[in-house]
């Protein structure tokens, strides 16, 4: 069992990390988690308001994947914490995944809710297969996928449990900096969709989870000095 994690890009100010994640079972299923920007980025960034995006070549979720020897058709499944463009802007390429997505999400962006529609054309391509989750449930032995909705409703978390490091709590955009893990204190973004009471739940649950667990550590969705000091693929977790 071991999980990469996958520098897709940064946003600037502040060297802000893009990753995804990968892990690889030991009866060899490869799960992906997010695929960060749309890949014309490189050429082409589309930068949102007061940022600016950095991506080379080799930050593509492809090329991330080919420098251990995978190729898209090698997912088996295709975890979507949510569908920001950051974070599904390279869904089409998996056509051979299956995407797993809490159903509240799924329906709130297929119905046409302006924040997702970026990357409508990838993550709604016709030759996609998702399945449709609701709450927590275990992918397979060692992975789980947590609710956690407040920075979008159907926003979900994963959880993964390794043989030497433990687990790893990969929070995404549940909580996006160790400044904000703490539910009491965290402060709110005008990212952060749902009323304030939600966005405080899905924080303490991750912090709750990860105490109840014992977790090794947790991964914050966009922490620049969190991930400086973090393993990146071709290294893993094991």
């Amino acid at each position: 069992m071991r999980l990469h994690l996958l520098h897709l890009g940064m946003m600037q100010p502040g060297d802000v990390p893009v990753p995804g994640y990968l892990v690889q079972t030991t009866d060899g299923i490869n799960i992906l988690i997010d695929t960060g920007w749309p890949r014309s980025f490189v050429e082409n960034p589309r930068n949102p308001p007061g940022l600016s995006i950095e991506m080379r070549p080799e930050d593509t979720v492809v090329a991330r994947l080919a420098a251990i020897g995978l190729k898209p058709s090698d997912i088996d499944y295709l975890v979507c914490t949510h569908l920001d463009d950051d974070h599904s802007g390279n869904h089409d390429l998996f056509t051979s995944a299956e995407f797993v997505i809490q159903r509240q999400h799924y329906e709130m962006a297929k119905g046409g809710y302006p924040r997702f529609s970026a990357t409508r054309a990838v993550w709604d391509h016709p030759s996609l297969r998702y399945r449709l989750i609701e709450g927590d449930i275990e992918l397979v032995p060692g992975v789980e996928l947590l609710e956690t909705s407040g920075h979008v409703p159907g926003h979900q978390s994963v959880l993964v449990y390794l043989p030497k490091t433990g687990g790893i709590l990969l929070a995404a955009d549940a909580v996006m900096h160790q400044s904000m893990a703490d539910a009491t204190t965290r402060q709110m973004f005008i990212t952060d969709m749902d009323d304030e009471p939600a966005v405080r739940r899905s924080t303490q649950k991750v912090s709750d989870i990860a105490e109840r667990e014992g977790v090794a550590f947790v991964v914050y969705g966009h922490d620049a000095q969190q991930w400086r000091s973090l393993r990146h693929s071709p290294a893993f977790y094991e």
